[in-house]
């Protein structure tokens, strides 16, 4: 009985992610706000002609379709079937043929080493339970095939914008993990710790330049970004009003002054572009591993 509840309350978990990711307009989140770290992944990743390539937690396939367009045979997965309609119609607009699949990152519904390739873009870091991803990446990868991830930073602004939204938001369901956690390299390896060799971690930025205040950056995030959209929901005037405040405070606090950086600003490791630009850097963990001959447990 106890495990029927466990499952029960998993498939709930999930449909309420499901339904928070298709508030508002992501795939214009990642087309106007961070178009360039699917490339970026693909590029880490070796991806070559030929390769059969799965991207987990695909979104509208910021990776998937770069990893198309390179040559690869490509199977998008996400649980929400509406950014999948998104990413398959901007696919059929480039002339690219790409496979798309509901699917849950914590049980992926392929055979063991399917892939040469598993990618998530700032995708799969936001499932519930860590280890679980980091295991199936693994199963579905062929040995010495190659996982590459891309994850925000617990430091770096979208990780500081969660910390933000945190004391507004409703507490996160019992045994979930923070999603920035992907972020952190000692977090990384411990979950890949004797199931994949030679793993690499790197900080990057990544530079936005589509916000002029942090007025607009805001107001566009609470349009169009499914957890801000989720956290405003709860929220009566007041409290909406102060976390108005709090992340007008945040975007200043990363630099974005009226379109104009603070010149020098640095916070979390992220430096702000000099006077006269408009440049937020977005800090992120590029993850790049292979998968071992002989699995562990």
């Amino acid at each position: 009985m106890s495990q029927l509840i466990a499952d029960d309350t998993d498939r709930a978990l999930k449909a309420k992610h499901a339904a928070t990711w298709a508030l508002g307009d992501y795939p214009a989140v990642a087309t106007e706000v961070i178009p360039r770290l699917g490339q970026v992944l693909v590029d880490a990743a070796g991806v070559r002609p030929g390769d059969r390539v799965l991207d987990v937690a695909a979104g509208s396939g910021n990776a998937a379709i770069p990893a198309a367009r390179a040559g690869a045979e490509v199977v998008a997965t996400d649980l929400t079937p509406e950014l999948l309609a998104a990413g398959r119609s901007r696919a059929e607009r480039e002339g690219l043929a790409l496979e798309w699949r509901q699917a849950d990152a914590e049980a992926l519904p392929f055979p063991d080493a399917s892939f040469d390739v598993a990618l998530s873009s700032v995708g799969v870091m936001f499932a519930p339970h860590h280890q679980r991803v980091a295991d199936e990446l693994v199963r579905v990868v062929r040995p010495g095939g190659t996982i590459a991830l891309a994850s925000w930073t617990p430091a770096g602004f979208i990780g500081q914008m969660f910390v933000t939204m945190k004391p507004y938001a409703p507490p996160p369901p019992p045994g979930a993990q923070p999603p920035p956690l992907w972020g952190d390299e000692d977090h990384v390896r411990e979950l890949f710790a004797g199931r994949a060799g030679a793993v690499v971690t790197e900080r990057r930025d990544l530079p936005v330049d589509r916000f002029a205040s942090p007025e607009e950056f805001r107001e566009y995030f609470k349009a169009r970004y499914g957890p801000t959209i989720a956290v405003y929901r709860t929220l009566d005037a007041v409290r909406a009003a102060r976390l108005d405040h709090a992340l007008d405070e945040l975007a200043r606090r990363f630099g974005l002054v009226d379109g104009v950086p603070s010149p020098g600003t640095a916070v979390g490791g992220t430096k702000a572009a000099g006077a006269g630009g408009r440049a937020m850097e977005r800090q992120y963990l590029l993850v790049t591993a292979t998968v071992l001959g002989s699995r562990m447990g």
